[in-house]
């Protein structure tokens, strides 16, 4: 029987928002085979799922000395027989392309592969004093090409060459100034700031937001269509969300979306 703390991560669901939590503390929260076929089939669920708005991805740190998000993916799965060898890259791919505003509360540091699985949030909050590793080349390992596309959209040429090139650690602090990090936090306090960004988040007009999100990535990988980025604007023009925005402004009260 599993421990309470050595478990497969949970999805949780409380109104628009559901959070998905890394649940091995006792092992820095590495990721097995089964950790990611779960987090793909949550990412599949949720991706089906209209109505929730925001994804929030946590990690259980209880009993660690030094705070681990995720120590990346258990390399001990490279020798299983049915090792899929793009299994990692399509679980952190569907966490990209999640049509929800996802927010990784990152509280703890983060290496290998779930440095990705950061950078394949939308937000990011962090901790302070924590570190951030990707070891590929020291352990001999080409990283997959949707990986580094991510690593050079969101830190940059420069960045992402430190981090791979050098295989070094680099601090939360350095990432918060390459623009990672929205903010960092205490230990104490960081899931309380990742539950007020949600909240934030959420009440802002859901179909907005989506299509918004879809064409900022599609902007950020190159991948401008000007007709598609017109028919979802022009979509937003015609959208009830739209009308009760302008009216709620002009009544100077809060709104009440419903995303159509």
């Amino acid at each position: 029987m599993q421990s309470l703390f050595d478990s497969v991560p949970s999805l949780h669901r409380d109104g628009f928002v559901a959070a998905i939590t890394l649940r091995r503390p006792g092992k820095m929260n590495r990721l097995t085979t089964e950790d990611l076929h779960v987090l793909l089939a949550q990412c599949r669920e949720l991706g089906q799922d209209p109505s929730v708005r925001v994804v929030v991805i946590t990690a259980d740190t209880t009993d660690q000395k030094r705070p681990v998000f995720c120590a990346g993916y258990d390399v001990g799965g490279f020798d299983d027989p049915d090792h899929d060898p793009r299994l990692f890259e399509k679980t952190v791919d569907a966490l990209a392309q999640l049509p929800q505003v996802v927010i990784a509360v990152v509280n703890g540091s983060v290496y290998g592969g779930a440095t990705d699985m950061v950078l394949a949030s939308d937000l990011r909050l962090g901790i302070e004093s924590a570190e951030f590793r990707m070891p590929a080349c020291a352990l001999g390992l080409h990283y997959y090409p949707s990986g580094l596309q991510r690593y050079v959209e969101v830190l940059g040429l420069n960045g992402a060459k430190q981090a791979f090139l050098t295989a070094s650690a680099m601090s939360f602090e350095r990432l918060r100034e390459l623009g990672v990090f929205m903010a960092l936090h205490t230990t104490q306090n960081i899931i309380a700031a990742g539950d007020e960004l949600a909240q934030k988040v959420f009440l802002l007009a859901p179909l907005a937001l989506t299509t918004t999100k879809a064409s900022l990535s599609e902007i950020g990988k190159g991948d401008l269509n000007a007709d598609a980025l017109t028919r979802r604007e022009v979509l937003c023009l015609a959208s009830t969300d739209f009308a009760e925005g302008r009216q709620a402004f002009a009544e100077k009260r809060h709104p009440r979306f419903t995303g159509h």
